[in-house]
This record gives C-alpha cells, structure tokens and sequence, in this order.
C-alpha cells in the first residue's frame, strides 16, 4: 500500500507544495547564501513540486558523485548538480511518474543554464535498489529528502545505502521522525501517510535500523518540531509528537558503538567555500577555524578517512584509551543542539 499510495499522492493529488496540509513536507531553513544562488538557477516548475523537508547539501561535494533517494520533481538533483559541479554527478531515483516526468522535461533546460550536463534520473523503488543497476560502492554522497518515511521496508534502504556508497561515504539526509512508534492501522491513512506522518520513525528505531545496516553512528546535524496544523489529522495523532530531522551516517570501519577519548583533536583549515569561519560536522561539534578541537575517536575517522580529510589537520591516534568521551549520552537526540541553525521563521521553499 505504502508505494502505491506515494505514487498517487504526489503524482495525482498534490500539484504543487501549496497543497499540502500539513508542515511536515516544508523546508524551513534559511539556506546559505551559496545554497539559495543555487536554488536561483533551479526551473521554477521543478521547484512548485517540491516537498522535502530539509536541506541535503553537505559540505565539499565539489566533485562527487551522488545519489538522491526519492528525487521527485528534482530540486535537490538540480541543486546538487551546481555543488557537484561538472567533474561530479547526481542520479535521482524515483517511483512516481508524474514526477520524474518534470524532472527528465527540464534536464536541457539546466544543463544550458549551468554550462554542462551531469544529471540524470531513474525510475525506481528505493526498498528495491539492487534493481536498478547502480554499481555498489559508486557513490561518495547519497541525499534523501522526506521520503524513507514513505516506505514500507525501510531497513532495506539503509541496507542498500551502505552497499551502494564508497567506504568513508555518507548517507546524508532530512526526514521525520516520531516520540514514540506510530499505531500500525494509521499506516493505511492515504492523507497521515502522504503527509509522511503515520510512516515516520520512532528515533530509537532509527538508530537501531541504521547501526544494523553498518551505520555505527548516526550524528543529528539539525532538527526542529513539527506543528500538525490540520485538525483532522492532529486529531488521529494525539499524543504523537514529531520533529523533521536531518542526519549524517559515514560507512566506516572502526566505529565504535559510543563516543571513546582517545585524547585526539583536529583543526578546522576554514578552506571550504560557504563555511570559512566554522566547519558543522553535526549539531554539537561546530568546529571553529584555526583552532584545536578535541574529539571522540568516532568523529576523528569521521572527518580522517571521507572526503573532509583534506580540510582538517590532525593531532594523536589510538593508542592510549581514557574512556567515554565527556557529555556523551544515550538520551533524547533532538533539541540539544549547539550548532541548529534560527530558529526565525523562513518560507517553505
């Protein structure tokens, strides 16, 4: 039901983002000044079928090749394609045709615009990806906007996911996430699912989900709670709250299970184009510029053995041990930010 149902809500019933009826599918950071020259140049057709909920743009993706898990209309592949630039790549995958139908119709048009062609677009389900002849460990960078929620086998993804991506890649991605496990019979709502409510994820089944696919630790990079501004909706999921949530997970041997001080420490070159005066691994290790930054030995593979490597010094290794790392827990991920960006309101985009 869950793919049949995506495929009619966002090829039949929704046409364009205004019809949403709730904020969950809505993008509300403000995005950098590089992000938005981006989005600038992106069609506005593609843009009026846009329904992420987050912004899927890490850092140095000059060069990379990238996957984007559930592209829809193509927002994201046209906005990733100018940070990949003409020596990197982005495939978009999608099940709905209607979608993929406006994304494949202005392939020319942004191709002229940016002055190369490095696009292109799959028809798919993501729980069926060894399907489509994508290459295991071809990707440096795999993006998804809002739509795991949407399937029903999502430890499949993440399972195909880390096949897929080169070893010190990242899957880097927004989506929604529950308090608690929503009721199963909700799943059968066409509105509650289309919405991506009643399939999102309790946070602890995410965790679980990602580290058994080889995904050791998922780092929040940002969050912000969701408000359910319908009433028939809010009304089905009382109780429930949820926050849009947008996270990174390296495909890295030697992850450990939790934060350990190895006594290690990195420094921030400030050489990334967007990101001179603080590097945001994720959203409690904003790395300033030019200064000493002690870290757990799980952020130090992260930042040593991916595509970051070239933009950080680095200081000690593993071989004297001190424990847990300081102000490492087990609790509740969202909220605690240090690095989140406002919190003043912004329009969807």
């Amino acid at each position: 039901m869950n793919l049949e149902n995506s495929q009619n809500y966002y090829g039949k019933v929704l046409a364009q983002s205004g019809d949403l009826r709730t904020d969950a599918c809505c993008t509300f950071e403000m995005p950098a000044p590089d992000i938005r020259a981006a989005l600038a140049n992106v069609h506005e057709d593609v843009k009026a079928r846009y329904y992420g909920c987050g912004l899927v743009t890490p850092q140095a993706l000059e060069g990379c090749n990238v996957l984007d898990l559930g592209s829809g209309s193509g927002q994201d592949v046209y906005l990733l394609a100018q940070l990949v630039g003409p020596n990197g790549s982005v495939t978009g995958v999608d099940a709905t045709p209607e979608q993929l139908a406006v994304a494949r119709e202005h392939q020319g048009w942004h191709a002229e615009r940016f002055g190369y062609a490095n696009t292109n677009f799959v028809e798919g389900d993501i729980e069926r990806l060894d399907e489509l002849g994508l290459e295991p460990g071809s990707f440096d960078v795999i993006v998804s906007n809002c739509v795991i929620n949407l399937v029903a086998d999502k430890a499949a993804v993440f399972r195909a996911a880390h096949r897929l991506l080169k070893p010190g890649g990242e899957l880097y991605f927004s989506d929604v996430y529950a308090d608690r496990r929503v009721p199963a019979h909700l799943l059968d709502d066409p509105v509650l699912h289309g919405e991506c409510l009643s399939g999102a994820l309790y946070w602890g089944d995410f965790e679980r989900l990602a580290k058994a696919a080889g995904f050791a630790d998922p780092r929040l990079v940002t969050d912000r709670p969701l408000g359910i501004n319908d009433a028939e909706a809010a009304a089905k999921l009382q109780g429930i709250s949820f926050v849009s949530a947008t996270y990174r997970l390296f495909r890295l041997d030697g992850l450990e299970p939790q934060c350990e001080d190895y006594g290690q420490a990195v420094r921030y070159k400030g050489d990334l184009p967007g990101h001179e005066q603080a590097f945001n691994l994720d959203a409690h290790h904003a790395i300033e510029a030019g200064r000493i930054f002690p870290v757990c030995g799980n952020s130090w593979l992260m930042l040593a053995e991916s595509r970051l490597a070239d933009h950080f010094e680095f200081f000690g290794d593993f071989s004297r041990h001190y424990g847990v790392f300081p102000r490492c827990g087990t609790a509740v991920p969202f909220g605690q930010s240090d690095a989140s960006p406002a919190k003043a309101e912004a329009p969807c985009c």
